[in-house]
């Protein structure tokens, strides 16, 4: 069976930086829904279209096709007093966004005597980013995962 939209697809990928250092692979093989749902990166996707179990594909991507251009705003410090005391080097943090409202995901960077700093931007951010999947499975989505617009199961979502 060939990937096509709607086709729930299970993949192993590894992923380089421009240097050809390896930055992240998959330990279990990861599921997503094909066929424009935002569950996998579009460049990425793209590639995988038409494809079948056993075949892999390599895509480069610039930041901007990957996980964006590194922001400098992101990046804060803020009074050490406003943390738990076991906050740690990288520690996850939730806040909401001043200018757009949305909550931004920030990744505890450096410890100081009196400050944190933290990051807002994607760890891979500003990265191009060459990323080499193969395909260990394609099947029809079921018509519960086309609803919630993810794939369920072993290696997807679960509720």
């Amino acid at each position: 069976m060939q990937i096509a939209k709607n086709s729930a697809v299970t993949i192993n990928y590894e992923m380089y930086n421009a240097e050809g250092v390896q930055i992240d692979k998959t330990e279990e093989p990861i599921a997503y829904l094909h066929g424009g749902y935002d569950n996998i990166l579009p460049l990425v996707e793209e590639a995988l279209h038409g494809k079948s179990v056993g075949d892999t594909v390599e895509v480069t991507m610039s930041p901007e096709d990957a996980f964006g251009e590194f922001e400098p705003e992101l990046v804060r410090d803020e009074d050490k007093d406003v943390f738990p005391p076991e906050v740690e080097i990288g520690m996850m943090f939730e806040a909401d966004d001043p200018v757009s409202g949305d909550v931004i995901l920030f990744r505890v960077t450096e410890i100081n005597d009196d400050s944190v700093t933290v990051d807002g931007n994607h760890p891979f951010a500003g990265m191009t980013i060459r990323f080499v999947a193969s395909v260990v499975e394609v099947r029809d989505a079921t018509s519960e995962e086309l609803s919630h617009g993810h794939v369920h199961g072993a290696h997807g979502h679960h509720h």
